[in-house]
């Protein structure tokens, strides 16, 4: 009988997310990290983060900041010499991190990501005013007061509305559709 390990289960979950196919094609080369623009920001690079993977150490891969500090430039993807879609692969183990509840709290881009769906799924739009006042009031809300020299002049410049646009009762139905399905086949909501 074959004895499986930590280390074979957690990368078959990943290999198992839509994105994560690729993870045992890695050969360690480290392109992936000399082409990222942000892994200085990470606190483990692309390359380790894959390693730590296929080690099985899911607790520290998936509370890791990494993927989060994806910026889905995709230099990564295009430069692997072994055709890895280490973007698809860093969204998912976001939405691993999201569904084990070990995302990182060094970044405010899972609470994002929630806002984001959360006002699109009940608005059917995204005021981008409101959609971004919320999100600064569920994060840091003094910041929200430093930015507001920021939304003045997006204001004036007329890059930012403070209406949304609506769409139509069917329009709004099929979205909602479209994110149920998502969430269905193991997107993160």
């Amino acid at each position: 009988m074959e004895k499986r390990t930590r280390a074979d289960t957690f990368v078959e979950e990943i290999s198992a997310s839509p994105g994560g196919e690729g993870i045992c094609l890695c050969i360690q080369c480290g392109t992936c990290t000399a082409s990222c623009p942000n892994a200085d920001r990470m606190d483990h690079t692309p390359s380790q983060l894959i390693a730590m993977a296929r080690a099985g150490m899911k607790e520290e891969v998936l509370s890791s900041n990494a993927m989060w500090h994806c910026l889905s430039c995709y230099l990564c993807t295009v430069r692997c010499p072994r055709g890895i879609k280490q973007t698809d692969l860093m969204h998912a183990l976001e939405c691993l991190a999201i569904r084990e509840g070990l995302s990182s709290g060094r970044t405010r881009t899972p609470a994002m990501y929630r806002s984001f769906n959360d006002f699109v799924y009940s608005l059917g739009s995204l005021p981008e005013f409101g959609f971004m006042t919320w999100f600064y009031m569920l994060t840091n809300p003094l910041r929200a007061f430093r930015m507001i020299p920021v939304a003045l002049s997006l204001l004036r410049h007329g890059r930012l509305s403070i209406k949304a646009r609506r769409l139509t009762p069917e329009g709004t139905s099929q979205l909602k559709a479209i994110l149920d399905k998502a969430e269905s086949l193991g997107g993160a909501s």
